[in-house]
């Protein structure tokens, strides 16, 4: 049950266990309560975990602590923020035709870079919304990704594009481009203006605050990018159109590297970790720079680890 200052959920043991740890480690103030494992209070929030396994989240600090705490690292799911209803008392403005620009696969060393574009409107937000479409980086399971973005597809039919990068192409840009941030507002610009094909009324477009400038990216701008208002805001995925365009990129992403593994006949791991660096030194074993330069972001620091055997 939530609304914009309360929210309760139902937690398993080792569930407390793991937000009880994350608690202490931000410094959250922790003090007994009857019938309650612990209560903690931080600010105007106030967290209280029952024996019963009830979660109570009450306060004006409540949405971010359930959207940027509890579930992306607790839950992992998201269930709070994106009702239809709420959504339509705290930000009317997600209702009104327009656009959202995310991307997926930048921080992936193996894959490609895929940027995607959705448009939505009253109607369209609102199935989005209660169906959990969120920021696609919230959601664990690449199944759920795959079901939310065929929803998205079939919501939005020809009011979506999606920018595929492959690894040869992103190597050959970057070197291009000479840095990821030129890239990016390349990806993005390719996105949109694909998208305004399709929808050439489409009045404003929204992207996540990176670190390339709006300005660079207003200067990638075809002529058609150029007649719309460009927003650029920090956690923009907060926003419809932005969460089903990080949700259709993280499924074109899952999608291709996928495909690439196959033709090197290995999984490729996510991310840019230590399994990934295990698996570029076989690869680099196997095939040397010329086979990574095919499944891989050359740039990345992995390619000079993975080079010292």
């Amino acid at each position: 049950m939530t609304t914009s200052t309360s929210y309760t959920a139902t937690l398993t043991s080792e569930q407390i266990s793991l937000l009880h740890h994350l608690l202490e480690e931000k410094g959250w103030s922790f003090d007994p309560l009857p019938y309650a494992h612990w209560r903690v209070k931080q600010g105007n929030t106030t967290v209280v975990a029952y024996q019963s396994g009830k979660l109570t989240v009450q306060g004006r600090g409540t949405a971010d602590f359930v959207q940027f705490l509890l579930e992306p690292e607790v839950l992992h799911e998201a269930r709070f923020g994106y009702e239809a209803e709420l959504a339509q008392v705290e930000n009317p403005d997600m209702f009104l035709p327009h656009a959202g620009i995310d991307e997926s696969g930048k921080g992936d060393y193996f894959g490609p870079l895929v940027i995607a574009c959705v448009h939505t409107e009253a109607s369209s937000a609102e199935v989005l919304l209660k169906a959990g479409v969120t920021d696609s980086k919230s959601i664990k399971s690449d199944t759920k990704i795959a079901g939310l973005a065929r929803l998205i597809r079939q919501t939005c039919p020809e009011q979506y594009s999606v920018v595929a990068i492959g690894p040869e192409s992103y190597n050959r840009l970057y070197d291009s481009f000479g840095n990821l941030n030129r890239l990016l507002a390349w990806g993005h610009a390719k996105s949109l203006e694909n998208l305004l094909q399709k929808v050439p009324s489409c009045p404003k477009a929204i992207s996540d605050q990176f670190a390339a400038s709006k300005a660079t990216v207003e200067k990638a701008l075809g002529q058609l990018g150029r007649t719309i208002q460009l927003e650029q805001h920090p956690k923009a995925e907060a926003d419809i159109a932005v969460a089903a365009a990080s949700i259709l990129a993280r499924d074109e992403f899952v999608r291709r590297l996928e495909l690439l593994g196959k033709t090197v006949g290995r999984t490729l791991p996510k991310g840019a970790g230590p399994m990934v660096l295990e698996c570029a030194k076989a690869l680099m074993a196997q095939g040397g720079v010329d086979l990574l330069r095919t499944i891989a972001k050359l740039h990345f620091k992995t390619t000079q680890d993975a080079a010292i055997q």
